[in-house]
């Protein structure tokens, strides 16, 4: 992954990474794995959605049905253009235009690091689903911590600004980005974690480029 969109600030479209090569599917490398992910027939919201690639494959392999909430023009028509229900929506002003749906999983891929109001949006998602997926660029990769040991801000495919024209606001390491659920009472159940699209399986935390993580609100003890 390497480039946002032109415009783009994470609030209602996902990053357009251009580092990445696209599958067989024709899906970037985190959305094959979110898309594996997700059950045939599922009720899918996918915030972000840029030009709906995940829905449009999803409703053809899988018969998921579902809607993608984007805020850039350009992007809401090429989602018009593959047959994607989309919403032009910026998702940190709400998602009450869904309030009367339920879906089996919502996802957020590549865009969480560049929201204002991260806390809610991961809030809003899990109100919404039954589970929610989210991928973003790890601020952990070793080559970060030797930029910053040389004194330098960290530039990367998956973040490829500098200082001062960034749109990331929130970056974070797997670890963070595990004790945020755990604090907003989610409960992680799977775990991803890719390297310039190859799985990682050993130090991920250090060796991973990107995190991809699957959670959904923890069950409350002693309820029935």
């Amino acid at each position: 992954m390497s480039t946002l969109a032109p415009g783009a600030t994470g609030r209602g479209t996902a990053p357009v990474m251009a580092s990445q090569r696209p599958d067989a599917n024709g899906l970037r490398p985190d959305l094959a794995v979110i898309a594996d992910w997700i059950a045939p027939g599922s009720h899918v919201l996918d915030l972000g959605c840029g030009d709906g690639a995940l829905l449009d494959h999803l409703q053809r392999a899988k018969r998921c049905t579902g809607y993608g909430a984007e805020i850039d023009d350009a992007q809401v028509l090429a989602c018009a253009r593959r047959g994607v229900d989309v919403i032009q929506q910026d998702i940190e002003a709400g998602l009450d235009v869904f309030a009367g749906s339920r879906f089996d999983v919502v996802v957020l891929s590549m865009a969480i690091q560049a929201t204002h109001q991260t806390e809610r949006v991961l809030r809003e998602m899990s109100r919404l689903g039954a589970e929610g997926i989210v991928s973003f660029p790890n601020f952990g990769h070793w080559s970060h911590a030797w930029s910053i040991l040389r004194g330098r801000m960290p530039i990367s495919r998956e973040m490829p600004y500098r200082w001062y024209d960034t749109p990331n606001l929130h970056l974070s390491t797997p670890k963070d980005f595990e004790d945020f659920l755990d604090g907003l009472g989610l409960a992680i159940t799977r775990r991803g974690f890719l390297a310039d699209g190859r799985p990682v399986g050993v130090l991920p935390g250090l060796r991973a480029t990107q995190a991809i993580y699957r959670f959904r609100v923890r069950p409350v003890r002693g309820a029935a």
